[in-house]
């Protein structure tokens, strides 16, 4: 492609990450599948470490992971770190409520974790792609595993979603050469939603939430399990 056919989905994420890690990451922070670390230089401002945990068989370049391990087994003391971040992993886990208790073994009493999950979006890495979530859902998952809910927000309407699938089909059904030729159409459709989604408020289309969930002093037993496979 020419230009990024994800330009709109990925700017409305990076906006709105921007926004959460200047409310609430501070100190130590661990990127949970952490992949090429892509959003170091985002936190960068509000923290003092930035530790990226991954497993071995990862997909992504390995040069920027700090501690091998899972989702379910963080190579880490209990409550060492300030702020977690997940983005875009947890509906490839088949364990999500395993990994989130994780998650809340490592961090501090009032520490924040900030995840993403999707709730419209194609299937990809596959065969490990496994849920979709709703909002009640996510809730749900996070409550359980001693977390209070800070926010849940929708990354946008219907128009967002609908133009971003129909690029996606674009490119999945056209042959690379073909693609250039359908160039005008995916520009005009990334701009016209971008146009709509300023007035669209249906969040119950939205392709993404962001989660922000605190962590209460609530006592949580944990059980370490490393035989599931990540990521």
């Amino acid at each position: 492609m020419l230009f990024d056919k994800s330009w709109l989905v990925n700017s409305i994420f990076k906006r709105e990450l921007q926004r959460v890690a200047k409310q609430y990451a501070t100190g130590r922070l661990i990127d949970i599948g952490c992949g090429t670390k892509p959003f170091k230089k985002l936190f960068a401002p509000y923290v003092t470490e930035h530790i990226g945990v991954d497993h071995e068989n990862t997909i992504h370049d390995q040069s920027n992971i700090d501690l091998f391990g899972t989702a379910y087994s963080i190579p880490a003391e209990d409550n060492s770190f300030d702020t977690a971040i997940s983005t875009a992993v947890l509906e490839h886990l088949e364990e999500p409520a395993m990994s989130i208790l994780e998650t809340h073994r490592i961090l501090k009493k009032g520490g924040h974790a900030i995840y993403s999950a999707p709730l419209y979006w194609q299937l990809h890495e596959e065969p490990r792609d496994f849920f979709r979530y709703t909002k009640y859902g996510l809730k749900h998952l996070f409550e359980k595993n001693g977390f209070e809910i800070v926010e849940i927000t929708a990354l946008s309407g219907f128009w967002v979603t609908f133009g971003q699938q129909s690029i996606s089909y674009i490119a999945r059904s056209l042959r690379r050469p073909l693609q250039v030729l359908f160039t005008p159409l995916i520009l005009f459709i990334q701009l016209s939603c971008f146009l709509f989604n300023r007035f669209d408020k249906s969040t119950e289309f939205t392709w993404m939430y962001l989660i922000i969930a605190r962590k209460k002093g609530k006592q949580v037993s944990y059980e370490k399990n490393s035989n599931h496979p990540y990521p």
